[in-house]
């Protein structure tokens, strides 16, 4: 019998969190669901078909007392950790940046930047002294790690800070055998990014619909990403709808 794989997916009870889970849990792997609403984790599980590989962990991850908390519970379950997806994350209302209340910024950066921190921290922490060691590590990045959309400074900050944070863990773990890979999401089909079939502001102060994708591409790409064989790296992976306004100039 193959060796078991075990992943975590933090954000896992909707959107591309939930796809990610399902998929990975269609390919085999036992797989922890990691979020802030139980109910949401539960209906993830329960779309999966495979409770008997699933952890349910309601958390909140930018404590990290929290964080260690759930790992330490995965690494008593399964033994080990093959991949973690650091997917949690949130956006702040688009208000002029002068005008954006410190507590926002403050709660965007706990999620999107200092939770997938503490995450990566922990998990490196089981990975490396594990046998075989190793694994691999995928943060979502967002087309917003490259290029800002209008009014999203801290959407924006955090996740140019997530790609610093792909690199430096990728540079300092070749020694452990840990892989860091970023996937970089632009307008997938989720409850956070609906609206923008409706029509979102752009870069000319025009609004204007957007061109969608289905979720399920993401959760397939994360699959691929965590398939591959140690040394070999998707550093960077860049998912699209095609026609988004992204490649040159909108």
């Amino acid at each position: 019998m193959s060796q078991k794989r075990v992943a975590i997916v933090t954000g896992a009870g909707t959107g591309i969190g939930k796809s990610a889970a399902l998929a990975l849990l269609k390919d085999g792997y036992n797989v922890a669901l990691v979020g802030r609403r139980k109910e949401m984790l539960d209906q993830t599980a329960s779309e999966s078909g495979a409770k008997d590989r699933v952890l349910v962990c309601p958390a909140d991850i930018t404590k990290p007392e929290n964080v260690n908390a759930v790992f330490d519970k995965v690494k008593d379950q399964w033994g080990r950790l093959d991949v973690l997806f650091n997917n949690a994350g949130m956006g702040a209302p688009a208000v002029p940046m002068e005008d954006l209340p410190v507590e926002t910024w403050r709660a965007v950066v706990d999620i999107n930047l200092n939770a997938m921190f503490y995450c990566t921290q922990a998990a490196i922490r089981i990975m490396k002294a594990q046998d075989p060691k190793g694994g691999r590590i995928i943060n979502n990045g967002s087309i917003s790690a490259h290029a800002p959309r209008p009014m999203s400074v801290a959407y924006t900050s955090t996740k140019h800070a997530v790609t610093g944070l792909t690199k430096t863990t990728s540079l300092d773990n070749r020694k452990n055998d840990i892989v860091c890979s970023q996937i970089d999401i632009g307008n997938a089909l989720t409850e956070l990014a609906a609206r923008m079939a409706k029509g979102v502001p752009q870069a000319d102060g025009s609004i204007k619909p957007e061109p969608l994708m289905d979720v399920k591409h993401v959760g397939d790409a994360v699959l691929h990403m965590a398939n591959l064989p140690l040394d070999v790296n998707v550093q960077f992976m860049t998912i699209m709808a095609t026609k988004m306004p992204f490649v040159g100039r909108g």
